[in-house]
């Protein structure tokens, strides 16, 4: 009996895990101002951070699409502000936002 619930109990671990891991994934683009969106996609640091400072809120444009979404945590690409990124993430239920686990300059 022992031996049985051990197992469902690892099975169900790693169910979770996988499922996690699928929700998670790694997307190309750049991170932009919540007023240009996909316009500032590319054009540098400078005119985001002003709109940022502005007031307009960070978002990742997918370089896929150009789909904008907006950042469930902000304070990850404080250091990326107009640059290309590669984000590791989870994207919403809405498919409107992200939450960003890790983000690293793309290549």
């Amino acid at each position: 009996m022992k031996r049985i619930f051990a197992l469902l109990l690892a099975a169900g671990a790693l169910s979770a895990v996988s499922a996690s891991a699928a929700d998670s994934s790694s997307m190309n683009g750049w991170i932009s101002d919540s007023m240009c969106g996909a316009k500032h996609a590319g054009s540098g640091a400078a005119c985001v951070k002003k709109c940022v400072e502005g007031g307009m809120q960070p978002v990742f444009v997918s370089e896929k699409d150009k789909s904008v979404l907006t950042i469930d945590n902000p304070d990850t690409v404080k250091e990326y502000y107009g640059s290309k990124v590669t984000v590791k993430g989870t994207v919403g239920g809405d498919g409107k936002s992200v939450h960003i686990d890790s983000v690293t300059a793309a290549k």
